[in-house]
């Protein structure tokens, strides 16, 4: 049985797709694929399928993972590129690895959010982020299906920064022009229980700086992944990148994989 890990993004329109939409339309793309894909034992098998920390709806992201079972050995770029021809666009398959040793959970606890502000004044934002890092907790409530969670958005903020620029393509807001520019956050947020999501942070500087937008903010996930000693965040498939590679080099001849079926 061979594992392989995958990153995917969620752009455009498609950022409003939920978790389980986006589960039922993969695995879809599986079946119309042929990806040969291991299954549970029992009355009711299901694909041996994995995700990992899935960005809330509305949320659009560049660092997605999920982790599959596959019966038979296919070439991973092969899948990569199957897969991605069968979701819909905005929906992109990136990159496909065979799964090295360890547990990819294990190497994520962190995201970095790319927030836009269209709307909102530079300094004022600026002004809203110091009060918010000088806090040692802040507040916030989240309504959620069992009534409103109170919840810490400051300890979960590794750094934050602010500055401007254009906002990015792909977003499915209305267009603007390329010379305008808006304030942009750039936040580090430690993965916890319960999570702390862009909209937390915004609510948390609402509080301590009465911040409010016209506009509505657009979020993108960046990355996810371990903390590195500076406060960055580490790539997670690179130690499968790296266990590939090496497995590679210490075969006798090139490794063969089953064909994957072209969409329907």
């Amino acid at each position: 049985m061979q594992r392989v890990r995958v990153r995917y993004a969620k752009r455009g329109r498609l950022r409003f797709t939920s978790h389980r939409d986006f589960a039922r339309a993969f695995e879809r793309a599986l079946r119309r694929a042929g990806v040969p894909m291991a299954y549970s034992a029992g009355f009711n098998p299901h694909p041996k399928l994995s995700y990992l920390g899935a960005a809330p709806t509305g949320v659009a992201s560049e660092a997605e993972y999920l982790e599959l079972a596959l019966a038979e050995r296919v070439e991973p770029e092969q899948l990569r590129q199957t897969l991605d021809a069968a979701l819909p666009p905005g929906l992109d398959v990136l990159e496909c690895v065979e799964a090295g040793p360890g547990s990819l959970a294990d190497r994520i606890e962190a995201s970095r959010w790319r927030i836009e502000l269209p709307g909102a004044g530079l300094d004022e934002v600026a002004g809203a982020l110091r009060t918010f890092l000088a806090a040692e907790r802040v507040e916030v409530q989240r309504l959620t299906k069992d009534g409103h969670r109170t919840l810490d958005a400051r300890a979960a903020v590794v750094s934050a920064q602010v500055g401007d620029g254009v906002p990015a393509d792909g977003t499915g807001a209305p267009a603007l022009s390329e010379s305008s520019s808006c304030a942009i956050l750039d936040v580090v947020v430690r993965q916890v229980t319960p999570a702390v999501r862009p909209d937390d942070v915004l609510a948390a500087l609402r509080a301590v700086a009465d911040l409010h937008l016209a506009v509505a903010p657009r979020a993108t996930r960046v990355s996810q992944g371990r903390l590195d000693d500076t406060g960055g965040i580490t790539d997670p498939l690179s130690p499968d990148r790296a266990a590939a590679l090496a497995a590679r080099e210490s075969a006798p001849g090139p490794a063969a994989g089953s064909a994957v079926g072209q969409p329907a």
